[in-house]
């Protein structure tokens, strides 16, 4: 097992090995978008790992590209959906502004916390 934090959410999950910092984010209701469903064609899930990055899935150069399209790439970006969590310990995680927005797009009737 591992657990995933979402930062700025104040959200913490625990979850077996194998799965994706996005599907841990559905499992708590995090705010992460997944406008593509999670099939790594957009960049609507794009967080920052903040910590534990080496307890995840290697990026490949399908979710490269798609970041080289997202806002704001730093170093510490990933896709949600692409990042499967393969060790077990505590993986931080911010929700990317784009992520963030899309996601209350996807949503419209849920309020937005300011």
């Amino acid at each position: 097992m591992a657990t995933i934090r979402f930062i700025d959410q104040n959200l913490e999950v625990e979850v077996p090995l194998g799965t994706s910092v996005l599907a841990a984010a559905q499992k708590i209701g995090a705010p992460e978008g997944s406008a593509c469903g999670g099939v790594c064609a957009c960049s609507t899930c794009h967080v920052y790992v903040e910590k534990g990055a080496e307890l995840l899935s290697n990026a490949d150069e399908d979710e490269e590209d798609i970041l080289d399209k997202a806002f704001d790439v730093r170093m510490t970006s990933r896709l949600g959906c692409q990042s499967k969590i393969v060790r077990e310990g505590v993986v931080e995680v911010r929700i990317s502004n784009e992520s963030l927005d899309a996601y209350y797009n996807e949503h419209p009737g849920e309020p937005r916390p300011r």
